[in-house]
C-alpha cells in the first residue's frame, strides 16, 4: 500500500481535510472548491441573522421569553464580546425571580445557523431527560454569550444555567451547538471554569440525544456535590440505542 493510500484510508474516519491530492503544485480544483464552501457556511453562521422568534415558535407547545442582550447588532456583537455577556435593561425588565432547579437559555453565540437547525430539538431533548425538575421559563438570547446565562438563571431564581449556543464554526462544521452547565451561576464572578461544556452536537458530531444524557448526568451530579466546572468529572455511561444491552464480560 502507498503512503497516499494509507492516508487516504483515514478519511472514513474523521472530515479532516486528509489525502487531497495534487494537481501540478497546488490542490485539485475540486478539493479548493470545497474549502472555500465550507469557508463561506462558516462566515455565513457567524453573520447569519438570528431568527429567535421562529427558534421560540420551534418550542412549542412550550413557550419562551425573547431576549437581547447590550450588544445592539451584530458588529457591535462582535467587536466588543463583553456586551454579549449582559442582558439589555428592557430585556432584564422581563424576567421575574421564582424558585426553579434550572433555566434553559438558547443564544445564537457564534453560529446561528446551529441554532436554527437543532436548538429547539436539543432543547426539547433536554427538558424530556429531566422531567420532574422545576424548569424557568425558556429564554431566546439574540446576540448572547455563554456568560449570558448567569444574569438570566440569576433574574429568575434557577439555582442552575444550561446554555444551549451555537459555537465558533470551522471548516468542517458551521452547524455545532455547545452545552454550559453552571451551578448557582453569578454575573459578573463565575469563572469559565465553573462550567462544564459538552461541544461538538451536531447529528455529524455527538448525537443530540447522547449530549442531552449526558447533560443530565452532570445536571444530576451537579447538584447532588454542588458544584459544576473544574470538580465535577463526566463520567456518564455511553447512551445505548434503544433495545441495545449493556456489554458484559465473558466468564473467563
Amino acid at each position: 500500500m502507498s503512503e497516499a493510500d494509507g492516508w487516504r484510508r483515514l478519511t472514513a474516519f474523521t472530515p479532516a481535510r486528509l489525502a487531497l491530492g495534487r494537481s501540478g503544485n497546488g490542490l485539485p480544483t475540486t478539493r479548493v472548491l470545497e474549502f472555500q464552501l465550507a469557508h463561506a457556511r462558516a462566515r455565513d453562521a457567524v453573520h447569519a441573522p438570528f431568527e429567535a422568534a421562529a427558534v421560540a415558535d420551534a418550542l412549542a407547545p412550550d413557550s419562551a421569553v425573547l431576549l437581547q442582550s447590550r450588544a445592539p447588532d451584530r458588529t457591535a456583537y462582535l467587536m466588543n464580546p463583553d456586551l454579549g455577556r449582559v442582558l439589555d435593561p428592557q430585556s432584564r425588565a422581563r424576567l421575574s425571580p421564582g424558585a426553579y432547579d434550572a433555566a434553559l437559555v438558547i443564544a445564537d453565540g457564534l453560529s446561528a445557523t446551529a441554532i436554527h437547525a437543532h436548538g429547539a430539538a436539543l432543547a426539547r431533548l433536554v427538558k424530556a431527560q429531566m422531567p420532574d425538575w422545576r424548569w424557568a421559563p425558556m429564554t431566546v438570547v439574540t446576540n448572547g454569550r455563554v456568560a449570558i446565562g448567569d444574569e438570566v438563571a440569576q433574574a429568575l431564581g434557577a439555582a442552575m444555567a444550561v446554555v444551549l449556543i451555537g459555537e465558533r464554526p470551522g471548516l468542517s462544521a458551521a452547524d455545532a451547538v455547545g452545552i454550559y452547565l453552571t451551578w448557582q451561576p453569578r454575573p459578573g464572578v463565575t469563572r469559565d471554569a465553573e462550567r462544564n461544556c459538552i461541544s461538538n452536537v451536531r447529528p455529524g458530531g455527538l448525537d443530540l440525544a447522547e449530549a442531552a444524557h449526558r447533560l443530565a448526568w452532570l445536571m444530576a451530579e451537579g447538584r447532588r456535590l454542588g458544584t459544576t466546572g473544574i470538580a465535577l468529572k463526566e463520567d456518564a455511561p455511553d447512551l445505548l440505542p434503544p433495545g441495545a444491552q449493556p456489554a458484559t464480560l465473558a466468564p473467563s
